[in-house]
């Protein structure tokens, strides 16, 4: 049986998960999905499209959808939905988990590769955070769920930026480019996305898009020797970030006083890494600063191999593949992006190019 295809939804309480959940349900897109609500005692998606006081845990919609909240844990709700799939009971093409507004989605996204049956069964497609443009100041400020949130993101969608003025919304974007400049961002008005950008994004795909998104290797233009234009000082590295406001030359200071606990750096190198050093120091480093270690992602250049080496991972989780082979006019080289809470940013930069051939 093909593997299912599964997406974890996230965001802040308030940002509009369960407005962009009720669109996807609702629209006739002919694709049956099964949500799971992973709740505290929130108030659910459920109680406006379903009758909430049934017992019965999974419930079956007119388009064919499905939902159910997990009363206890996600590996068995998620186990429970692949057999049901399997011996016919249930009819679904997706799953699309709903985590709740204080959660830190790294566990969920763990479950997929931690559990044997759970990845016999599912792909993890990506991870969806939503921000509300209104609130986002002080929940990033005040809330490191918040941040993690946005850390762990394939695809953010920026909510409710109508309440609030372009400035706030350019600096809101800005912020969130330092803090994970691999998620594209955009901004959406009631739930109003396309399925295109919610769904087959292949975020954590070893062998999708492998120039990680162009944009976020802007920033290290110049080399990857860039310790000196740390994030927390905004010097002299606004032209790229994917950003194009002028304004954000002249924000007036509008991010130098987050020092985000959260944040992203590149590395990048045209020398090609010895396999045995290079996996030396990443285990160590995972074993020390693992659980500070959100999302992490690089196309690279290795010796003893024509192809490229595309690695990932989440938290102490790590994996490798072999992508295509380098073309013959391509210049090889290697990129990486790191994003986590506090990282030693010059120990893993100076530690990788000591891995270097």
């Amino acid at each position: 049986m093909a593997l299912i295809p599964a997406t974890i939804l996230t965001g802040f309480l308030g940002s509009g998960k369960t407005t962009l959940l009720k669109r996807v349900l609702a629209e006739a897109h002919g694709q049956k999905i099964a949500v799971i609500e992973n709740e505290f005692g929130e108030e659910n998606i459920d109680s406006d499209i379903l009758v909430s006081d049934t017992t019965e845990q999974i419930i079956q919609m007119s388009n064919g959808c499905i939902c159910c909240t997990i009363r206890e844990d996600l590996r068995s709700t998620l186990q429970d939905l692949a057999e049901k799939k399997r011996k016919g009971e249930l009819d679904f093409d997706r799953v699309v988990i709903e985590t709740t507004g204080v959660a830190d989605p790294g566990p969920v996204a763990q479950t997929f590769f931690m559990d044997d049956e759970v990845a016999e069964s599912y792909l993890l497609d990506s991870i969806l955070t939503l921000v509300d443009a209104k609130h986002a100041g002080s929940q990033l400020d005040e809330r490191q769920e918040a941040r993690r949130q946005v850390g762990f993101a394939d695809q953010i969608f920026i909510s409710k930026s109508d309440l609030v003025g372009k400035d706030e919304v350019d600096a809101l974007m800005h912020r969130l480019k330092h803090m994970n400049p691999r998620a594209p961002l955009r901004t959406v008005h009631f739930g109003e996305v396309a399925l295109s950008e919610v769904f087959d994004l292949r975020g954590f795909n070893l062998n999708s898009k492998l120039d990680i998104d162009p944009d976020f290797l802007k920033e290290a233009e110049h080399d990857h020797h860039d310790h000196d234009h740390d994030h927390d000082h905004d010097h002299d590295h606004d032209h790229g970030e994917g950003c194009n406001h002028p304004s954000h030359q002249h924000a007036g200071g509008h991010h130098h006083h987050h020092d985000d606990d959260v944040k992203s750096f590149v590395f990048r190198s045209e020398r090609a890494f010895d396999p045995a050093k290079l996996e030396d120091f990443l285990g160590a480093i995972v074993n020390i600063y693992g659980p500070r270690m959100l999302r992490y992602k690089g196309v690279l250049n290795m010796t003893g191999t024509e192809r490229k080496v595309i690695f990932q991972g989440v938290h102490q989780l790590m994996g490798s593949d072999l992508g295509p082979t380098w073309g013959p006019d391509e210049q090889r080289s290697s990129k990486m992006v790191f994003i986590g809470i506090d990282l030693p940013k010059d120990i893993l930069l100076q530690g990788l190019a000591q891995c270097l051939v």
